[in-house]
C-alpha cells in the first residue's frame, strides 16, 4: 500500500499497545485494528471463473476484463477531522490499488472536494460532479450523503457512501439489506451500550454523566436516545449539552463541568469533533473522563475514543464502488457493511492527566471490548509508511 495509518504504524508495537479483551478469540495480527480484529465486513466478492485481486488485504474479485479503463469517482468530503480524513485517505488508496493490479483507473483526483460543512457549498460541489458527468460519488458522512441522495434522485447516478451511522433512520436506504435505490455504503453504526459499559467499568460509582452533541447531526440522535435509556435504567442522572459552533461547544463543556459530571459522552458526532482539539484541555483540567465514539476524538486529547477502524472502513467502501462500477451491481441490491466496533482506543497523556493509571484501566475495560490501545494526542493520524 501506499499509506498506512496509524493504527497499521503501531504495528510493531502493538503487543505492548493491545490486550485481548474479555473471552474474544480475536487478536491483532499484522496492525493493532486489522480487519479480522475490527470489522465484521466481509469484503471478498464471490464469482465463478473470476479475476482475484489482492488490493489491500481484503479480496476483490472480478470476471470483467476492464484494462484500460477510466472510471470517474467524485469523492465529497464533508469536514476536515481526524476519523473522516482517514477515511478519505484510504478510500483514494484502495481505489489505487484495486486500479493497479487490473490495469484501469479510478479517476478521482480532480474530482475531490470538501464543503467544510457547508450545506450550501456541499449542494454546489455536486451538482458541479453531476456536470462532471462522473460514474459515482462517494459521499462522506450522513449530512454529505443526504445532500447527494437528493442531488442524484433523477439522474441515478450510482451513489456509496462512507460511514453513515443510522442509514435507515437517516432516510438514506430503506434497509440495510435491501437499500432500495441509487444508493449504499458502509456504516459505523455505534454501540453505545458497550460505551456505557465502559463508563460503568472503569467509574463503578459515577453518578452524573455529560452528553455532549450537536442537535445537528442526525448521527447522534439514536445514541443519544440509547444512551438516555441506559442510564435510566441503571439509576444514572445526566444532563445534555449542545452546541452547533465551536464556540458552542466550548460552552456547553464548560456548563457539564460546572454541572458536576463525573463523565462525558459523545456520539460519532462530527461537529464535536471538529472542536475537540478546543475542548479536551477543559475536561483533562476538571479530571472529567470524556468517552466517545471513535478513535479521532482520543487522538484529538478525548480520554477515550470507541468504535469502528476508519482505516479499514474506508478500503472496504473502496472495494463497494468497484464492486459497482467494474462488475456492474446495482446499489439497490448491494446491502450496507457494518463493522465490529469493538476498539477501546485510550489517550495515555489524558488518563495521566487526569489521575488513572492506563494499566487499571485496561483491566476494566477488558470484559467489554475486542481490543484495547494506546494513543497519545495529536491533530491528525501519521500517514507515513
Amino acid at each position: 500500500m501506499k499509506r498506512k495509518m496509524f493504527t497499521t504504524a503501531l504495528a510493531a508495537v502493538c503487543a505492548l499497545s493491545l490486550c485481548a479483551c474479555g473471552s474474544s478469540s480475536k487478536t491483532a495480527s499484522s496492525s493493532s485494528a486489522s480487519a479480522e480484529t475490527a470489522g465484521s465486513v466481509v469484503t471478498g466478492i464471490e464469482s465463478t471463473e473470476s479475476t482475484l485481486i489482492e488490493a489491500t488485504g481484503n479480496t476483490f474479485s472480478t470476471a470483467a476484463d476492464v484494462s484500460g479503463k477510466t472510471y470517474k469517482v467524485g469523492i465529497i468530503q464533508y469536514v476536515d477531522d481526524a476519523s473522516l480524513n482517514q477515511i478519505e485517505a484510504n478510500i483514494e488508496s484502495e481505489l489505487d490499488a484495486i486500479g493497479s493490479k487490473l490495469g484501469c483507473t479510478f479517476d478521482y483526483k480532480d474530482y475531490v472536494k470538501n464543503g467544510q460543512a457547508d450545506g450550501t457549498v456541499l449542494n454546489q460541489i455536486a451538482s458541479e460532479l453531476i456536470s462532471d458527468n462522473v460514474d459515482m460519488i462517494i459521499p462522506i458522512a450522513t449530512p454529505t450523503a443526504q445532500i447527494v441522495q437528493t442531488a442524484t434522485e433523477d439522474n441515478q447516478i450510482p451513489v456509496v457512501f462512507a460511514a453513515s451511522s443510522d442509514p435507515v433512520g437517516a432516510g438514506l436506504v430503506a434497509s440495510m439489506d435491501k437499500p432500495g435505490a441509487n444508493i449504499t455504503g458502509t456504516s459505523d453504526a455505534l454501540n453505545t451500550e458497550a460505551i456505557m459499559n465502559l463508563i460503568t467499568a472503569v467509574n463503578p460509582d459515577v453518578k452524573k454523566v455529560g452528553i455532549l452533541y450537536s442537535k445537528s447531526e442526525d448521527a447522534s440522535t439514536q445514541p443519544v436516545k440509547d444512551a438516555e435509556t441506559y442510564l435510566d435504567k441503571k439509576g444514572i442522572s445526566y444532563v445534555e449539552k449542545t452546541g452547533t459552533t465551536n464556540d458552542e461547544v466550548s460552552s456547553a463543556a464548560d456548563s457539564l463541568i460546572a454541572e458536576g459530571v463525573d463523565a462525558v459522552f459523545t456520539p460519532t458526532d462530527n461537529t464535536i469533533m471538529k472542536a475537540e482539539l478546543a475542548i479536551y484541555e477543559k475536561f483533562q483540567d476538571a479530571g472529567i473522563p470524556q468517552y466517545c465514539g471513535a478513535d479521532s476524538f482520543a487522538l484529538n486529547g478525548a480520554f477515550c475514543g470507541y468504535g469502528v477502524d476508519y482505516a479499514n472502513l474506508g478500503v472496504a467502501t473502496a472495494d463497494m464502488a468497484a464492486d459497482i462500477l467494474i462488475n456492474g451491481k446495482n446499489p439497490a441490491d448491494v446491502p450496507v457493511r457494518t463493522f465490529d466496533n469493538g476498539i477501546a482506543t485510550v489517550n495515555t497523556d489524558t488518563c495521566e492527566a487526569i489521575g488513572l493509571d492506563f494499566d487499571d484501566v485496561k483491566k476494566a475495560m477488558q470484559p467489554h471490548c475486542t481490543l484495547v490501545q494506546k494513543i497519545t494526542t495529536a491533530q491528525e493520524f501519521s500517514t507515513e509508511s
